[in-house]
């Protein structure tokens, strides 16, 4: 049987691991040809060639969402291969959480660099495309934390709000084009996003507090977004926020 996106095609920005790998692999399941970015070239290949051995078709590019440029190539490089592009999932992103007085101001740019203008690059890329397609759907990985307010996580918070905003913003605009906008919101998954925390108080917070729940997987945000991207064309998931069950906050 065919699946749900056969012949679509998606671009999936933080494809080298956690939610942009289970996407990219989730995408390609259904039909989907498969543009994979990361910085990482080694990590990229594997999960291509994960999503190949499974039959799928997986184009790797090696991208840096904060550098223009590169993501301009990306775009081109995906239609120059397949000649359209229907979803663009802006999943790259880092969380490097700390205290506002006394943070690390180098870590709050990389932040801003990745969380929005990767996202702003990337969106401002394909939207040509699909304006000239009169279709597409644009998937913006957010966090609770881009609707909730937590002290220690100030930056963070402010990336994603600001993603939340776009987003909206972006939907009102686009939405005569038959182009979709849907923001995900996970809460903890187990991922490597907390890796990068170098302030030593708020790393044994987020260790602490992921000692109190059972993560999310990242297949689970997988499943959230095959489950919007594949709705009728009349249908516009708007908003999937997805806790753990044991997370109050």
């Amino acid at each position: 049987m065919a699946g749900k996106l056969e012949g679509k095609v998606a671009i999936v920005t933080g494809a080298s691991a956690g939610i942009g790998e289970a996407t990219a692999i989730a995408l390609a399941a259904e039909g989907a040809q498969v543009v994979i970015a990361a910085r990482r070239s080694d990590r990229l290949d594997a999960v291509a060639q994960k999503i190949t051995e499974n039959g799928g078709k997986a184009l790797p590019i090696v991208t840096d969402v904060t550098d223009e440029t590169q993501v301009k190539n990306l775009v081109d490089k995906a239609i120059a291969a397949w000649g359209r592009v229907d979803i663009l999932v802006n999943n790259a992103g880092i969380a490097v959480i700390g205290e506002i007085d006394g943070g690390n101001t180098a870590n709050w740019r990389r932040m801003i660099d990745i969380n929005v203008l990767g996202v702003l690059y990337a969106t401002h890329s394909v939207l040509p495309i699909l304006k000239a397609q009169n279709s597409g759907h644009i998937v913006n990985i957010s966090s609770v934390a881009g609707r909730t307010a937590r002290a220690g996580i100030g930056i963070y918070n402010a990336t994603k709000w600001g993603v939340n905003g776009f987003s909206e913003a972006l939907r009102q605009e686009v939405y005569q084009h038959n182009i979709r906008v849907t923001i995900i919101e996970p809460g903890l998954v187990d991922t490597e996003i907390n890796d990068l925390i170098d302030d030593p108080i708020a790393k044994q917070r987020s260790e602490e507090r992921r000692k109190t729940v059972t993560p999310l997987e990242s297949e689970d945000i997988a499943a959230a977004i095959v489950y919007a991207v594949t709705q009728p064309p009349r249908v516009n998931v708007n908003e999937i926020l997805i806790r753990p069950t044991q997370q109050g906050w």
